[in-house]
Order: structure tokens, then sequence, then C-alpha cells
């Protein structure tokens, strides 16, 4: 496997790698979003693997490496069967659905980071790499409370994770980030999305 040596100064917060969950299971988990996730409108539906990443730019020449990764990786399958939330300063709490197996993302996180090991801040946690699909932020007990019955009431959602995604985002008003690049795993077949 190849690193790529870069400066920490050329990572952005416009791109990242991440693990898209399927659109045919995006219903229910958009429905919580479009109410209680300020990101709804920014973000699709998503497990980050790396972020911040680096610049668009780069995508091409990060493509290669990243997909000798993938390829020694098969095609797993995902379950989002349960919630948790990390809890900030004072009331504030972001809520996200638990994908398992844990033990396969993280697996997957870290051989995408070795390719790029300065981006590392999903990692920087006190439990290390923590894999989620975020979907809220509860600023009061109410709309906790809220937010957690609804969760609670969410079918176990399922899904192969069969690619990781390169995405990018343009400055305000043009910062919804699209996929650019696909990799499969598996076969590491790169795909462009855009």
């Amino acid at each position: 496997m190849k690193t790529v040596e870069k400066s920490p100064a050329e990572k952005t917060h416009k791109t990242a790698v991440v693990l898209i969950p399927p659109k045919t299971i995006w219903p229910p988990i958009q429905a919580i979003r479009e109410r209680h996730d300020k990101q709804f409108r920014r973000w699709m539906p998503h497990v980050t693997l790396l972020y911040p990443f680096r610049e668009k730019e780069q995508f091409e020449q990060l493509v290669k490496p990243l997909a000798e990764v993938c390829q020694t990786i098969k095609p797993f399958e995902v379950v989002l069967s349960g919630f948790d939330f990390f809890r900030h300063r004072g009331a504030n709490t972001t809520f996200w659905l638990k994908p398992e197996p844990g033990e396969a993302l993280a697996e997957l996180q870290t051989r995408l980071w070795e390719v790029v090991p300065d981006c590392s801040e999903v990692r920087c946690f006190g439990g290390g790499f923590m894999p989620h699909v975020s979907v809220g932020q509860a600023h009061s007990k109410r709309v906790f409370q809220n937010l957690e019955k609804r969760l609670s009431a969410l079918p176990s959602l399922r899904f192969s994770a069969s690619h990781v995604s390169l995405i990018w985002r343009g400055d305000p008003p043009n910062d919804v980030f699209r996929e650019s690049v696909r990799i499969a795993l598996g076969s590491g077949r790169r795909e462009t999305v855009e």
C-alpha cells in the first residue's frame, strides 16, 4: 500500500471519504434528519471514514492507492439497529444511528487512513474512531426526549457496504456535498459519479 505524503495544511473540510447507504433506505433516516439535523441540506446520510480530507484536485492521485486498499476488503452487510449520542457542552447532544459490525467499519477506516495518515481527525476522540450515521442534534431535554423516542421506534435498516465514496462541496451557496468517485470494495473498481 502506498502512503501519499502531504502536509496537514492541504486538508479541507470541503471533501471527505464516506460510506453512503443506498437511497432505498434513506426515507426513515431523512424524515428524522429533515426535522432535527442542522446539516440535513449539506450532507447525505453517511458514515464518515476520512474528514477533513484532501483538496478535490488531489482526488485523481489518491484514487489509485485508496482503490488498492478497497480491493483487499470484501463487501459486508451493515445493520443500523440502534442509536446512541454524543454529549457536547451544556444540553447539546448529537444523535446517531449505530452501524454494525463496528469492527468491520473500523478496519475499513484504518486501512484508508493508512494511505493518508494526516487525515486522522475522526480517530482523535477518546474512544478512537466511532462509526455513526448522524441524524440530529438536541439542544434541550424536551428535544432530546422526543428524538430519543423517534429513534427507538425506527426499524433496523440493512444495506451492503459495497463501496466508499469521495465527496466534495463548494463554497456557499453551492455547499452541498456530492459524490465524485465511488471505489468498489472487493474489486477496487473506480467509477466517476459526477
